[in-house]
């Protein structure tokens, strides 16, 4: 019996605003690159995958500037090659450059479907919970957003030292939430650190596939909105 939901933040509960799609394509038509925001939703997807699979390998604000900036040109160049352009090393550079300086004038917003989930959640006594790689005190924002009322666990790499996919993130999830894995579930929309992470503690783990762009994944649920949790608990 599921007695606790974990999910992930971004991409699962909530977005950026301005979306991310749209300022990577303003940032094109800047450089000369005609490409709609739509194009690159896929692209973006599987850059966050090849960032948080190497992060995963070693934390990679650790690593040597040289280093960081390699995986920089490498995520901007998988995002537009996913829409069928090729870039230089300079244009990523540019692409990234320009990223970085949108990034701080933008805010989190949640997707439709999370607060009425989470309230239909809680009248069914489920724990709910937040377990997010994110590297700063997620609260705030939160209380801002008002999802913070229905979170009983929140648990993020930078209090517990160790990011998705490695087990003591999950692990003191369950321990805050008093539970055991097989009691619990979790949501998220990267399958490697968020999917097999969970398992990889015993917790049944879900994807959300927003955008319908992973259906080669099979061998757990797959779900486009968060109105359909109640179906796998």
């Amino acid at each position: 019996m599921t007695k606790a939901v974990f999910f992930d933040w971004f991409n699962t509960l909530a977005r950026y605003y301005p979306p991310r799609e749209e300022i990577h394509a303003d940032a094109c038509r800047e450089v000369g690159i005609e490409v709609t925001a739509e194009r690159l939703n896929r692209g973006l997807l599987l850059a966050d995958q090849f960032y948080i699979e190497e992060n995963a390998r070693s934390a990679i604000a650790k690593r040597p500037l040289p280093e960081q900036m390699r995986i920089y040109i490498e995520y901007e160049c998988l995002l537009l090659k996913e829409a069928g352009i090729e870039i230089s090393d300079e244009i990523a550079l540019r692409l990234m450059k320009r990223w970085s300086e949108m990034l701080p004038k933008m805010t989190f917003v949640l997707f439709d479907d999370v607060l009425p989930t989470f309230e239909l959640m809680r009248q069914h006594g489920l724990v709910l919970g937040l377990i997010s790689n994110i590297d700063r005190d997620i609260m705030p924002i939160c209380q801002k957003l008002g999802l913070a009322p229905y979170l009983d666990v929140v648990i993020t790499s930078q209090e517990v030292g160790s990011d998705k996919p490695h087990p003591p993130i999950f692990l003191a999830a369950l321990e805050k939430a008093k539970v055991k894995a097989s009691q619990a579930m979790y949501v998220g929309d990267q399958y490697n650190s968020d999917v097999l992470g969970a398992r990889g503690v015993g917790i049944k783990a879900v994807l959300i596939d927003r955008h319908n762009l992973f259906p080669q994944i099979t061998d757990c649920p797959r779900i486009k909105t968060l109105t359909e949790v109640m179906e796998h608990l």
